[in-house]
C-alpha cells in the first residue's frame, strides 16, 4: 500500500466518524424530546385506570342521618398541566364507618336538587322530582334513584371519588 492510499483510508474513517457522531447525536435527542409526548400521549390512558379519590371532611364532624351539602376540591393532572376542579355532593351519615354520598345531579336531565328538612325529602326544582334520604325515587320524572359516588374512609376521614353519569336513562352509567 502507497502512502496515498492510507490517507484516503485515514479520511474515509474520519468520514464514518462523523456520520456515526451526527446519527448519535439525533438518536439521543429524539429519545430525549420523545419522553414528554410519550407519556402525553400514554400518561392519560394509565391515570384512568387508576381511582382518584379525594378527602372531603372528617366523618366525626357529620350529623348522623342529616343530609350535608359538601364541598370539595379534586386535582387532575393531564399531561403537565393540572387543575383543580370544585365539586359538591350530598353525603348521609349512616355510622361511624358508613357514609352514603350522592351525585349532586338529577338523573333526570342534570340539574342541581336540594334537600328540604320540612319535608324531609330531596326536591328537583326542575321537573319535581322527589327522593328519600337513600336516594330512592318518590315522585316525578326522575328515571332512577340518585346516583351514588364511590367512597372510601381512612382514619376517620371521607375520601369520595368524583363521577358523572349519563342522564334521563334508567341504569346508571358513567360518562
Amino acid at each position: 500500500m502507497n502512502e496515498g492510499d492510507e490517507q484516503k483510508k485515514r479520511e474515509l474513517s474520519r468520514q464514518e466518524f462523523m456520520k456515526f457522531s451526527v446519527a448519535a447525536l439525533a438518536g439521543v435527542s429524539g429519545i430525549v424530546m420523545g419522553i414528554p409526548l410519550v407519556s402525553a400521549l400514554i400518561g392519560p390512558a394509565l391515570q384512568k385506570s387508576k381511582q382518584n379519590y379525594a378527602k372531603v371532611t372528617d366523618v366525626a364532624s357529620l350529623q348522623s342521618g342529616t343530609p350535608e351539602d359538601l364541598n370539595f376540591a379534586v386535582v387532575t393532572e393531564d399531561a403537565f398541566i393540572k387543575s383543580t376542579d370544585l365539586h359538591n355532593i350530598w353525603a348521609v351519615k349512616n355510622s361511624s364507618s358508613d357514609v352514603t354520598v350522592f351525585s349532586p345531579i338529577c338523573p333526570h336531565l342534570g340539574c342541581r336538587y336540594k334537600w328540604h328538612a320540612d319535608s324531609q325529602h330531596f326536591i328537583c326544582p326542575c321537573h319535581g322530582s322527589v327522593f328519600s334520604i337513600d336516594g330512592k325515587v318518590l315522585g316525578g320524572p326522575a328515571p332512577r334513584p340518585l346516583d351514588t359516588l364511590p367512597t372510601k374512609i381512612e382514619n376517620g376521614e371521607l375520601f369520595v371519588e368524583w363521577e358523572l353519569f349519563k342522564e334521563g336513562i334508567s341504569q346508571k352509567e358513567a360518562i
